[in-house]
């Protein structure tokens, strides 16, 4: 989407590094890599967690068809800003 950013995430940290904090680590490194300054991140996120198989199937697909909803293509399979740095599995 041009105005957000959904990520699926597990932030795993020994000494128990909070999700605000792990949201603001990344926030400022996509900052610095993207490099333009018209860009900006709201003060905090917004953050659901998964509790069930059913739900994070339901959510992937919120996700994946956002785009579609949005009218800014047909299929999401279209949408070139898509993707997963890695693959989760859910465990119960």
């Amino acid at each position: 989407m041009p105005d957000h950013l959904h990520v699926f995430c597990t932030p795993r940290h020994p000494e128990g590094l909070s999700l605000n904090r792990w949201m603001s680590f990344w926030k400022g490194r996509f900052t610095k890599i993207a490099a333009n300054p018209a860009w900006s991140w709201q003060s905090l996120h917004w953050d659901h967690r998964l509790r069930s198989d059913e739900s994070y199937a339901a959510k992937w697909q919120y996700v994946m068809n956002n785009p579609v909803r949005a009218g800014l293509v047909e299929k999401s399979e279209d949408w070139p800003w898509q993707g997963e740095v890695n693959s989760l599995e859910w465990q119960e």
